[in-house]
């Protein structure tokens, strides 16, 4: 299957509640690569590449991510593909 890359802006209390840890065991467990990062705004921007099948699978995780956060907005969009190693957190 092809694969594709897409940016994921995460939005509410999603910084200081291990949203970016929790994000990449998610996407490791499905199989993607790629980052998270906290943003300066309070954001969290999450780049993924994987199949289609596996991209829908993390944007409807973003909803849930971790057991203290709380997501209000969850925007994405695709953008031009991007090789990864893995899955990680960056600063």
């Amino acid at each position: 299957m092809a694969e594709e890359t897409i940016e994921i802006i995460v939005r509410g209390k999603v910084q200081g509640v291990f949203y970016r840890a929790t994000a990449n065991e998610k996407a490791r467990q499905l199989g993607l690569t790629g980052t998270a990062r906290n943003m300066p705004d309070g954001t969290v921007l999450l780049i993924a590449t994987g199949t289609t099948e596996q991209l829908i699978a993390f944007k409807d995780w973003c909803w849930e991510g971790s057991e203290n956060a709380i997501v209000t907005h969850v925007e994405s969009r695709p953008i031009p593909y991007t090789w990864f190693e893995d899955f990680r957190t960056v600063r």
